[in-house]
């Protein structure tokens, strides 16, 4: 049985291979391909709009428990370049 994480962008319960883990290094938000780097990790669906969403509602400052915005430059790139195009999703 694969565990299960919630997305904190939709809120939705789905197995930890859907969804990606993202950690924060120096006010950065890091995709954690492995789910092996040390520290806090949320998880989000490899979608525009759960992140979007997250963003929105700063849930990764919340989920990541920091007290200052975090730049999310490197998660967008991914979903909006080599990420998608990798997964096969566009």
């Amino acid at each position: 049985m694969e565990p299960v994480r919630t997305c904190v962008g939709c809120r939705t319960r789905a197995p930890r291979s859907a969804l990606l883990r993202v950690v924060a290094i120096d006010d950065r938000l890091v995709p954690d391909d492995r789910a092996a780097m040390p520290g806090r990790g949320a998880w989000v669906h490899e979608t525009d709009e759960c992140l979007a969403a997250a963003l929105r509602r700063r849930a990764f400052v919340r989920a990541l428990r920091v007290s200052r915005p975090l730049d999310a430059q490197t998660i967008e790139k991914r979903l909006n370049g080599y990420g998608n195009k990798v997964n096969g999703s566009k």
